[in-house]
């Protein structure tokens, strides 16, 4: 039989990574595919995350419909950037339908302090 002419070459996918830099250090990197939007902020997975560079901050903020959060200090070159990231270590069970996913302990950055770039 012949051969099948639907699909006559293939495309290679290259994983776009996307990392959260401050002063140009990277405290964060990811493929894209691993990361959560939620209200236009990516979320990068734990083990994504510089060691050693977070550290929790006593800034108390809770989402109606998320929970708990965490903001954190990120520590950089020596240089400490106050409340740069949040995560929820517990979000509400119920939040998980509405992001599509368990984001437990996912950061995010704040855009003022850090550059998110592919």
């Amino acid at each position: 039989p012949p051969r099948s002419t639907l699909f006559p070459y293939t495309t290679l996918f290259r994983s776009q990574h996307m990392k959260a830099t401050i002063d140009g250090t990277v405290a964060a990197d990811a493929p894209e595919s691993d990361l959560i939007t939620i209200e236009g902020n990516y979320y990068f997975p734990p083990s994504s995350l510089s060691s050693g560079a977070f550290s929790d901050s006593p800034t108390p903020y809770t989402c109606p419909w998320k929970g708990v959060a965490q903001y954190h200090d990120v520590t950089v070159a020596g240089s400490a950037h106050h409340d740069a990231a949040w995560s929820y270590p517990g979000p509400y069970p119920a939040s998980f339908d509405r992001v599509g996913k368990d984001y437990s302990g996912y950061v995010a950055f704040d855009k003022r302090q850090v550059t998110l770039a592919e």
